[in-house]
């Protein structure tokens, strides 16, 4: 009998795929049984992860996608579907982050910079897969999961940090409207929204004491997250397992909303 998050046979196509949470989840996919098509701005990074991604026996791809950059994207959407026919999942994951001391300080330059990725990268993208999965459903395929990578600033502040906490909550916004507006075509659209996860990405807060004690140690689990951490819940909702599971922001924080 086969496995009720068996993703055999379904392609999974993964942003910001070549590292941390992105190639956690893209592993997890693969494990799963899924093929993989992780897109990454960095060839090199791709070509690294891609070697990690062979060993689960998939088929696997890789390709230095911009996000955004609209052609490259829509050709790149375009070359995957042409290359294993379908994609089934889209994690759209790939999202930048440029803190600053304060919210004082922010430039509208920078402020561009991360909308540009994380709110306008993703809409790209997502949009993309998105005609592609209509297009199946209306020649009788119908089915499809995009997952959002979102996160709990999306909901809680953080300071110096407003404008990523803005273009995540922008995405909450849009996974709902896509959820409505999709449906019909068997198309699922859910959010995950990461806490305190240990990447690249926030590395100069891991040895940060006055964090780990205020925060980290107080939280119900009492730890970082790991990227590791979200695989489960991608592989679930890229599952048939999550066949009824539409329009949800899911909070994977150790707990910490909860406090």
């Amino acid at each position: 009998m086969k496995s009720l998050f068996d993703l055999s046979g379904k392609v999974n196509l993964v942003t910001g795929g070549s590292r941390g949470i992105g190639l956690a989840i893209a592993e997890g996919l693969a494990a799963a049984g899924g093929d993989v098509v992780i897109w990454d701005i960095d060839a090199d990074r791709n070509t690294q992860a891609l070697k990690q991604l062979e060993q689960h026996g998939t088929r696997v791809g890789a390709a230095p996608i911009d996000v955004t950059n609209e052609l490259a994207v829509s050709q790149g959407v375009e070359t995957v579907v042409g290359e294993f026919g379908r994609i089934d999942t889209l994690v759209a994951n790939a999202g930048i982050s440029k803190a600053v001391p304060s919210f004082l300080d922010l430039s509208i330059d920078t402020f561009r910079d991360v909308s540009a990725v994380n709110m306008e990268g993703w809409f790209l993208t997502v949009r993309e897969v998105l005609k592609h999965m209509k297009e199946r459903a209306d020649q009788g395929d119908p089915g499809g999961a995009i997952i959002g990578q979102s996160s709990l600033q999306a909901t809680h502040g953080s300071p110096g940090n407003e404008h990523y906490g803005a273009t995540k909550g922008a995405v909450l916004a849009m996974i709902k409207g896509i959820a409505v507006e999709f449906g019909r075509y068997g198309i699922r659209a859910n959010a995950i929204m990461p806490g305190f996860i240990k990447t690249d990405m926030n590395k100069r807060n891991h040895d940060n004491i006055a964090l780990y004690e205020k925060v980290i140690k107080r939280m119900p689990i009492g730890r970082w997250g790991t990227p590791q951490d979200l695989a489960g819940l991608a592989v679930y909702l890229a599952s048939d397992a999550a066949c009824y599971h539409s329009g949800t922001a899911i909070e994977l924080d150790g707990g910490y909303a909860a406090m």
